[in-house]
């Protein structure tokens, strides 16, 4: 079966660059996971007006709360198939200080892929796709969904956007990545730009750290 992005972007996943084109054909099929590390040449946030939201995020490793230049950076790509069948990709982003949690899906129903954010799935996310005449990948998040009790649609204020850009540089012979995101009222509140290199693992022989899977999964989406 196709990864969940091939699925995701349809004949749009052959315009990929080749090396974006198997990092993310990561999945089940593939039988590999994607490791990469690198720097990140800056972190930012927009200081006291979104350290809230970051405190309380970071309790779920939601957003990353590090911030400065020339940060490490390590991204792990794993794919399994969870509680529910379903194959999902981890997307853990790991900085000096704190962590960034997702693990996505492919929705059948709606055609999209659905990001779920943090270590417990409290939040699901549609993301759209697109891909740019250099062969990168655009990903740019929807509405915000939060699964407590009741499924409840999280007020664009009290959230952001994020824009996601992956490219790869032939000529350095790496991954080149840029994150903003922002609020309606706030502006930009938080981003990262910079670089890695990857490694690909066989899932088979060395499988799924539980360090990179959520504490809780979610049917819902």
């Amino acid at each position: 079966m196709p990864s969940i992005f091939q699925r995701a972007l349809g004949t749009r996943f052959d315009r990929l660059h080749p090396q974006l084109q198997r990092r993310f054909g990561v999945g089940l099929d593939s039988g590999e996971a994607c490791i990469g590390t690198g720097v990140m040449n800056r972190v930012w946030n927009a200081g006291l007006i979104v350290r809230p939201f970051l405190a309380l995020g970071s309790r779920r490793n939601i957003l990353a709360t590090d911030t400065g230049r020339d940060v490490p950076f390590r991204i792990e790509n794993y794919p399994y198939a969870d509680s529910y069948g379903r194959e999902t990709v981890t997307f853990v982003r790991t900085f000096p200080r704190s962590r960034f949690d997702a693990t996505m899906i492919y929705d059948e129903e709606r055609g999209e892929i659905v990001d779920y954010l943090g270590t417990h799935q409290h939040l699901a996310v549609p993301l759209a796709l697109s891909v740019d005449d250099r062969g990168g990948l655009i990903i740019r998040s929807g509405p915000q969904r939060l699964l407590g009790p009741l499924v409840l649609p999280v007020p664009a204020a009290a959230t952001g956007t994020a824009v996601v850009t992956e490219h790869y540089d032939d000529q350095a012979e790496r991954f080149r990545v840029a994150v903003t995101v922002t609020n309606p009222l706030l502006g930009r509140i938080f981003g990262y730009w910079g670089s890695f290199t990857v490694s690909y693992v066989n899932v088979a022989e060395h499988g799924v750290p539980a360090t990179v899977r959520p504490r809780r999964e979610e049917a819902r989406r």
